[in-house]
């Protein structure tokens, strides 16, 4: 199901590291060609979602891909993917109203069972995260007036909306942006995290399981209904990075990577390169991406430079592997050295 393997070596200047320790991207493409939103990595697997029911599985670091795609009609767009273990996961489609859908898999992908469909005609799915196997959130587009997150205690099978009450009311022209599964995440201790983007760049935040949130605005592009924030990621010390920008306008240069430090949100010093969708680190090195391109942190994110290659919708990271994937079935491995820390 993969074609064209290329290995691409980080040829940037600015790189001072000797070359024999830069990291190389190997690149794969689908055949399908599917547009690729979500990904994941399992103790033993790698995972990736997209257009056309597209579920792809590898149990050998990326080398060779298995097609385990929802045999479900009519064909939905997976944006994001909840990996439990190397044999359960659960993808979301997204779509308005009954299109946004929950899929589970206990077999690998083998076999895959509705597990949850949109009550509200509309609605529309974001993004999901997990705790753990049975506790998590969804994130929604806002019905009445405020944004629809659900919460389970049963690995999904039953989800309850929490009460509007316990949200911020939205600010004018704010929206949200299912663009890499990463729109919503979950950290420790009951901490989560949603973005929102349009004409206010905001987060939110919870600290009791998704069941009351506050909101913060943050320092990201927001000149149009199609701006602001568009994903969230924790680097190894746990710190909250925003990222975001315009898909109207995915190269342009603007503010698009925040961090939170000491009761406030601070810009990246990162170049601006573009729209950010997805950012993913393995020990204090941390790649941040978008369509157009991708930049590259040895320092747990506090400076930043281009990195070579192409640029992912979304990236996910487990062991000393980094997985991008992106447009027109992109998929790419970036693997570290073992012994890079702190």
């Amino acid at each position: 199901m993969l074609t064209t393997i290329i290995t691409l070596a980080l040829l940037n200047p600015l790189y001072t590291l000797a070359s024999e320790k830069m990291p190389q991207w190997k690149l794969l493409n689908l055949e399908n060609k599917a547009s690729l939103r979500g990904s994941a990595v399992g103790p033993a697997t790698l995972w990736i979602t997209g257009t056309g029911n597209t579920v792809m599985r590898s149990v050998d670091g990326g080398n060779t891909w298995q097609d385990v795609s929802v045999p479900a009609e009519p064909k939905m767009d997976f944006r994001d993917i909840a990996v439990f273990d190397d044999q359960s996961a659960i993808v979301m489609g997204v779509g308005e109203g009954a299109q946004s859908r929950l899929y589970l898999t206990e077999d690998g992908g083998q076999t895959w069972q509705l597990l949850f469909e949109n009550p509200d005609e509309l609605g529309f799915f974001d993004s999901i995260g997990f705790w753990n196997r049975k506790h998590g959130l969804l994130l929604g587009d806002p019905v009445d007036g405020y944004y629809v997150v659900m919460v389970t205690e049963d690995g999904g099978q039953h989800w309850q909306r929490i009460p509007k009450a316990a949200l911020p009311a939205l600010s004018e022209r704010e929206a949200a942006f299912a663009a890499s599964g990463n729109t919503l995440i979950t950290g420790p201790n009951g901490k989560a995290w949603f973005t929102t983007g349009g004409f206010a760049a905001r987060v939110y935040s919870s600290n009791d399981y998704g069941r009351t949130w506050q909101q913060a605005e943050v320092p990201l592009h927001r000149e149009s209904q199609t701006s602001g924030g568009y994903a969230l990621s924790l680097n190894s010390l746990g710190e909250v990075f925003v990222m975001g920008g315009d898909y109207t306008n995915r190269p342009g240069t603007y503010p698009n990577l925040a961090s939170y430090d000491q009761g406030q949100w601070n810009l990246a010093d990162n170049g601006q390169r573009g729209l950010r969708t997805a950012m993913s680190c393995i020990k204090s090195t941390c790649v941040a991406s978008g369509k157009t391109s991708s930049d590259i942190s040895f320092d747990d994110g506090k400076t930043w430079q281009p990195l070579a290659g192409p640029g992912f919708y979304t990236l996910a990271a487990g062991g000393n592997l980094l997985l991008g994937a992106g447009a027109e079935g992109t998929v790419g491995i970036l693997t570290l050295q073992r012994d890079k820390s702190h």
